[in-house]
Order: structure tokens, then sequence, then C-alpha cells
């Protein structure tokens, strides 16, 4: 479960960096790599609910 949420703190860094510099610097290339992102933290976050759920039942 750190392993997890690790990775999903790594996601919402690359994000937040890529984002900023979509609106800041109006780039392109750092839209699509925040887009993708926050696909992969959508993914993660899922699973993260998987976990925890089953850890909440033990």
């Amino acid at each position: 479960m750190q392993e997890l949420v690790k990775k999903i703190n790594e996601q919402i860094a690359a994000f937040q960096e890529n984002a900023n510099l979509q609106v800041e610097k109006n780039n392109k290339a750092a839209g699509t790599r925040a887009r993708k992102a926050a696909l992969e933290l959508t993914k993660l976050l899922k699973d993260f609910r998987k976990v925890s759920v089953e850890e909440a039942k033990k």
C-alpha cells in the first residue's frame, strides 16, 4: 500500500508541474503530459480504493 501511495504522489507532482506549464506558458506538450498523468492518476486512485476497502475489512 505504501508503494501505491508513493506512485500516487509522484503522479500528482507530475500533473501539477505539467498543468502549470500549460497554463502559465501555453505549453501544449505539457498539456499532453498533464492529461496522461491525470489518466494514470485515475487508475492508481481506483486501485487505492480497492486496496483500502480490503484493508478495512480485515
